[in-house]
């Protein structure tokens, strides 16, 4: 066993003594003041910040504490009193620093002032704010605009990306890939194309309203733990917890509320999942296609001898089209193909739809286990499917409900930031600005990769994120993204992104949603949308880290004037004075959604964008929502390499980070401590290979034509995974996944299922 890697059983619930375990551990850890700790208690508040972690829904009247232990974490992370100068280059070189860490390089702590890499030094160097925006403009004004790629995280505040989106369009394109391509695409395109809206139709309110949730291919204990407050008051009401999903989460298993004393010296814990099916990776498909077949069937028993239909009629004949040719394909469907493909009984599929039938409203909760596959689109239309047979869209305490990660992702896109330029209004910027936008599709982060790797991109504009660390295909992109003319990147913290770089590259060091944002002596506010569609305000509460440090406005504005010629119509300088000015603006190019943005914005609970299928009215071409047929059962049907010894490798976060963001090696909720280099295994396949605990192993990607891929230096942990799989962490498992293994239609990278083969490290 690695010095390193400690592994212990895990059995505690989420939330508990072990959530204020952490939290405390990671305010000491960042040297978090006792003054700025309090800052939690104005986290998802209406006269507070909203939380730079996940996009859950902030809350109306909300606890005392509306922050959850992945939230405390991400405020320690930004408020932390460690910061980076100028003299820590001078103590390394940028070669030194790729050797190290994620956790290491972002632990170093805010970065406080514009650097310029150095090449004959290695190193990366102070520069004022207006040489490095004259010298970055003047490249940009150089480059062919074509192929310059401007991308943003989903951090960003719904004033920035408004203002980042018209900057790209003006430059000259439509490259606004974002992390929504690396995770929800498949939502936008599946949802748009069974219900008329890209987004989810449930609020937080129906909550209290279900009977009846059903879970697939979401962590909530690590993704959005506020949702567990929900989930415990819905359990105590009663409602059935179904859940689908690879792995045993802790959070879909039981909860213990850390704001309850009772509970917390008790040791009570609420059990939250009441049928936990543990299916295959990318059985999605055929799970809910054994479900709906499953529906079917009682509709079909309770026809026989006239009584009440299992299936919605009334809804289904007013506001659905294809159910004909979806009932066909159901009863087409053979059972023993559908256990097969999903890993599940059909006993269980069947026991999990009584509960369905019985249910009067039903939610489908789902993140990226359903969307990060090749027919990740068809996961969720067949989601879709299954609520539609019982009319559980559109009613209270019914609908879908993906969970979304950043917590602006969802609002940049309603404001602009997307590659289609079908889905921006661009007829009104043109009319509203005075420029011609360009109407030539622009490059998703798939494209962007594939231009990157072909030597097409001049340019790469990054508003957060660790894009080189999010994207598969690692060490291919890697070598590729030295070859950049030019890489900008606008942070708070360093990250590989910074050391892994262009021939030109430029770190722009910004203020945190956090931190109190002056403009000339002037506090400003910002906005954001969360995963259900409300827009709520956030106010700035921290000292900033260094007097040195702009806000996102500002150097978006500051690149703006840099690199595009003078237009009256647009003047930067007032919208950064005031950013009440860029709401005006936004609310003048989508009137429909910002009606009376700076006055609605802090409206307790936030006000929500008009959504028609939550009220079924539907925008798909037939008006009604559409059934689809699906291709296959099987999710990712060219991942199979038919290799006898191949496993299907799917990736997890642990509970030590966020997204890229890793805030330590631990993993509580797994027993993994002091390591992720880490490869779960079932206890019958180590036996099958003869591993042990501890072993270190290899791996190689089976369905590779193109090039060899591999992740070296893992240790076998025994866990409870589905036969035929193994589980490890993203990112460090993206080498293993290629680039072309992408969901169709959407884009998203199929990180979550992939075929590889095991090999034993031997040892010398």
């Amino acid at each position: 066993m690695s010095d390193k890697l400690r592994v212990e059983s895990a059995d505690m619930p989420a939330g508990g003594w072990g959530s204020v375990k952490e939290v405390t551990s990671i305010l000491l850890h960042e040297h978090v003041p006792l003054k700025d700790s309090r800052l939690l208690l104005k986290q998802n508040k209406t006269d507070g910040y909203a939380c730079v972690s996940c996009a859950w829904a902030k809350p109306a009247n909300p606890h005392p504490f509306e922050f959850c232990e992945s939230g405390a974490k991400a405020t320690a992370w930004e408020t932390t009193s460690k910061t980076i100068g100028a003299d820590f280059f001078e103590r390394h070189t940028v070669t030194e620093l790729e050797s190290w860490s994620d956790h290491a390089l972002e632990d170093q702590g805010r970065l406080t002032v514009p650097l310029r890499w150095d090449a004959a030094s290695d190193r990366y160097r102070p520069i004022d704010w207006e040489t490095a925006f004259r010298e970055i403009g003047a490249a940009l004004r150089a480059c062919e605009r074509e192929h310059v790629v401007f991308y943003s995280s989903g951090r960003a505040s719904l004033e920035t990306s408004y203002m980042y989106q018209l900057f790209a369009r003006m430059y000259g394109n439509n490259n606004l890939p974002d992390s929504s391509n690396m995770c929800h695409e498949s939502t936008s395109v599946g949802l748009q194309k069974s219900i008329g809206v890209a987004v989810g139709t449930v609020e937080l309110n129906d909550f209290q309203h279900t009977d009846c949730i059903f879970f697939f291919g979401q962590n909530v204990g690590v993704n959005s733990p506020r949702m567990l407050h929900q989930l415990q008051e819905a359990r105590r009401r009663g409602v059935q917890v179904i859940t689908f999903n690879p792995l045993r989460e802790r959070g879909l298993v039981s909860f213990t509320n850390p704001q309850s004393p009772l509970e917390m010296l008790a040791g009570q814990e609420t059990a939250i999942s009441t049928q936990y099916h543990q299916l295959k990776p990318g059985g999605d498909t055929a799970a809910l296609m054994g479900l709906c077949k499953a529906v079917l069937a009682r509709d079909d028993e309770a026809r026989a001898p006239g009584a009440q239909r299992v299936l919605d009629m009334p809804f289904l004949q007013e506001h659905t089209h294809g159910f004909d040719a979806f009932e066909g394909a159901l009863r087409a469907c053979a059972w023993h193909d559908i256990e097969a493909a999903s890993g599940l009984s059909r006993a269980a599929l069947e026991s999990a739809a009584d509960v369905y039938c019985r249910s009067a409203a039903v939610m489908g909760v789902y993140g990226m286990g359903l969307t990060q596959h090749r027919h990740g689109v068809q996961n969720v239309t067949m989601l879709v499917n299954f609520l539609l047979m019982r009319g559980n869209i559109g009613k209270p305490g019914a609908g879908v409900c993906p969970v979304r990660g950043h917590s602006n992702v969802q609002g940049q896109r309603t404001v602009g930031i997307t590659e289609k330029p079908e889905l921006a209004p661009l007829d009104r910027l043109k009319e509203q600005y005075g420029f011609e936008p360009p109407r030539k599709p622009g490059m998703n982060t798939v494209e962007a990769c594939e231009a990157i790797l072909a030597g097409k991109v001049p340019a790469f504009i990054g508003l957060g994120g660790n894009f080189v660390r999010a994207v598969p295909d690692t060490v291919r992109m890697e070598a590729a993204w030295r070859e950049l003319p030019l890489t900008v990147q606008v942070s708070t913290k360093l990250n590989r992104n910074h050391v892994i770089h262009g021939k030109a590259s430029y770190i722009l060091p910004c203020l945190g949603r956090i931190e109190i944002d002056r403009q000339r002596g002037i506090p400003q506010a910002v906005t954001v949308e969360d995963s259900t569609a409300c827009m709520h305000g956030s106010r700035g509460m921290a000292e900033p880290a260094a007097a040195t440090l702009l806000s996102e406005p500002a150097i978006v504005a500051g690149l703006a004037k840099a690199t595009l010629a003078p237009n009256p119509k647009v003047d930067w300088d007032a919208w950064v004075a005031d950013y009440a000015r860029i709401r005006d603006a936004i609310e003048a190019t989508y009137p429909a959604i910002f009606r009376d943005f700076n006055r609605r914005m802090w409206t307790p609970g936030g006000f929500r964008k008009p959504l028609g299928a939550a009220a079924r009215v539907w925008n798909t071409p037939s008006k009604r929502a559409e059934f689809s047929v699906p291709q296959s059962l099987e999710a990712d049907p060219d991942s199979d390499s038919r290799d006898p010894a191949a496993l299907r490798l799917f990736t997890v976060r642990s509970d030590g980070q966020f997204n890229t963001t890793i805030y330590s090696h631990d993993d509580r909720f797994r027993g993994v401590y002091g390591s992720r280099k880490v490869l779960f295994m079932a206890r019958s396949e180590m036996d099958r290979l003869h591993l042990a605990d501890g072993d270190e192993v290899e791996l190689a990607t089976a369905v590779s034509a193109d090039a060899p891929r591999h992740v070296r230096g893992l240790r076998v942990v025994a866990y409870d995974v589905p036969p035929g799989t193994v589980a490890g962490y993203y990112p460090e498992c993206n080498p293993l996944i290629p680039l072309w293994h992408h969901a169709l239609e959407s884009k998203v990278p199929a990180a979550k299922s992939i075929d590889v083969l095991v090999r034993r490290v031997a040892l010398h």
